[in-house]
Formats: structure tokens, C-alpha cells, sequence
């Protein structure tokens, strides 16, 4: 959230300004001391792995519609975020996986509502049958060497594709 959006205490309700503190400018309140840091969106994704292909999904959503991208998402307050890749994976592809080993941890925002870290793991399939589904409208294997046009930084570099 930039620094502007935030307005207000939400411990007394009196409105914030805009102070240097720790190097840099945060929104304070001028009557308890509060201060508001913001927190770092994190989302986590799979590259699972099969016969030579990687499984890829389509998104349906801005930014990026259109393109493909490895099963991911936000990973929610106190969840383990192997778990929300996990998680994703199921929702996106109706696959059940199994996380194996982180491979990367990549940095940077791309766009304003996206993830500032994206942790990709390794994973393998256990069990389920292939079909899009939440914010994807369709969910393949594809060779590495026969690529659709992809989205995302962190789906490109796993990939080698940047």
C-alpha cells in the first residue's frame, strides 16, 4: 500500500503524517506514535515437472491475460507457503502435488498488485486429472523447447526464458 492510502490510525483514528523515520518517509500518527510499515506481498508458485515437460497454466485475469504461467498465487497471513503452492496448484490445475525442494526465491514487484517475493518450489504430481480452474482457463505440459508466451519474471527465469 503506498504511503498516500494510508490515512488514518487504526488504533486511535486520527490522521496519519508523513515523517522520516528509519531512512526513509512513513506514515506516523501524530497523537499514540503508530507507525505503518508496509508489508511485503509474498506469493509462491511450482514448477512441476513431467516426462520432460513443465505443467503451465493460462491466466484469465490482468495483468498478463492471455499468458502462461507457473501455478501460483498469494500465499495468506500464517500459512506455510509450500503449502500455499500447494494449494494453488490444486485450485489451478486440479492436480495434487507434492512440494519437493525450494529452487529460488525471486524479487520485485512487476505491477501494483503484485507479489514483491515469489518462492518457486519443486513439486511432483500424486494424484488428480488435469483441467483449469480458478483463475486459469487453461492448464497444459508443455517441452521446454516449445514454450507458449509466458507472464511473469519469476515464471521466465525458472524457465530460462529471461
Amino acid at each position: 500500500m503506498a504511503l498516500t492510502q494510508v490515512n488514518f490510525c487504526p488504533q486511535c483514528g486520527n490522521p496519519l503524517v508523513t515523517e522520516q523515520r528509519f531512512g526513509k518517509p512513513h506514515r506516523v500518527c501524530a497523537s499514540c506514535g503508530w507507525i505503518y510499515f508496509a508489508d511485503p506481498k509474498v506469493a509462491a508458485a511450482v514448477l512441476v515437472e513431467q516426462e520432460g515437460r513443465v505443467l503451465l497454466v493460462r491466466r484469465v485475469n490482468e495483468p498478463f491475460r492471455g499468458l502462461w504461467t507457473l501455478p501460483a498465487g498469494f500465499v495468506d497471513a500464517e500459512e506455510d507457503p509450500a503449502r500455499a503452492a500447494a494449494r494453488e496448484c490444486l485450485e489451478e490445475t486440479g492436480l495434487v502435488i507434492r512440494v519437493t525442494r525450494t529452487l529460488e526465491v525471486v524479487a520485485g514487484r512487476e505491477h501494483p498488485r503484485g507479489a514483491d517475493f515469489v518462492i518457486v518450489y519443486a513439486a511432483e504430481v500424486e494424484s488428480g486429472v488435469l483441467h483449469a480452474a480458478d483463475d486459469a482457463d487453461k492448464a497444459g505440459w508443455f517441452e521446454m523447447s516449445d514454450l507458449p508466451p509466458l507472464a511473469f519474471l519469476a515464471t521466465k527465469r525458472i524457465l530460462k526464458q529471461e
